[in-house]
Formats: C-alpha cells, structure tokens, sequence
C-alpha cells in the first residue's frame, strides 16, 4: 500500500472519529469513550514498533513506517484537544475515565506535554522506516513522552 494511500486511510479514519463526536454534541461520555479508543489504537502502534525496537518482533522496515505514520497522525488528532479532552469527562465525573482533573487545572502542562508527544511520534515517522537503529534511537523520546503524560494526567490502573 502507497503511503498516500496509507495517509488518505488515516485522514478518513480519523474524520470520522471527528464526525462521530461532533455528531454526540461533545457529551463527556462520549468524549470518554473515543479517548479511550483512541489512546488504545496508539497503543496498538506503539506496540508494533516497540516490539522491533526490543527485538520481540522481526524488523520490517514498511511495517515500521506504516505503524509510525499512523501513530503520528493519531497523535496530532489527539493533540488537537476539542473531541477528547471535553470538561465532565474527567476521572472525577466519570468512573470508568483515567483522565485526571490536572488535565484541566494545569492546561499548559498538559499542551505542553501533548506537543512533545507529537514531536516524538514525527521523529519516530522519520526514522521508523530508515533501519532498525533508527527505529530504536527514535524509541526512547516517544517512550519518555507518553509516560511523563500518563505519570502526571491518567490515573493508576486498579489492580
């Protein structure tokens, strides 16, 4: 598959996300739920590629710059703010939401940090498709920016 192919895929993917939650009025619950979906389908990529970067998965070079370009893009529909981040949708006022109240209280933390998320996962698109080392190099960055985010704005998971 073409990477403008590839990208034509994810832009349809991700209007209609947009479509849905515009279409749900910004309801908290709503918004909940496609964040939650969302950050899962990051994960999802996240995961391919980390699993090259540890040697668990065989590297294939197409794989890993498909599975960067996608992450980038969710990354910056994520950082976009307006369909996920809606007030009321917090853990406080949601009890199956992990989003803290921090990401409301501290707003330029938090958009600061989104943007440090999309940088990374640009740096990961440059570099997944290159060769394995790059892969790797690219890996610590992207790894640093989730989990600085999910320290400070996502509640523990209960165990």
């Amino acid at each position: 598959m073409t990477r403008t192919i590839r990208l034509a895929l994810a832009a349809t993917g991700l209007a209609a996300i947009a479509s849905l939650a515009t279409a749900q009025a910004f309801e908290p619950q709503k918004a909940q739920e496609l964040r939650e979906s969302h950050m899962k389908l990051m994960g999802a990529h996240i995961g391919i590629l980390g699993g090259m970067a540890k040697g668990e998965v065989e590297y294939d070079a197409a794989t890993a710059a498909a599975a960067a370009e996608t992450l980038s893009a969710l990354a910056s529909a994520a950082a976009a703010g307006d369909l996920y981040w809606v007030e009321g949708s917090s853990s406080d006022a949601l009890e199956e939401s992990r989003a803290l109240p921090a990401i409301w209280d501290k707003t330029e933390e938090f958009e600061s940090g989104q943007t440090k998320l999309v940088e990374a996962a640009m740096t990961m698109q440059d570099a997944a498709g290159t060769d394995l080392a790059a892969l790797q190099g690219a890996m610590g960055a992207l790894g640093k920016a989730c989990g600085d985010c999910h320290e400070t704005f996502r509640q523990p998971e209960e165990e």
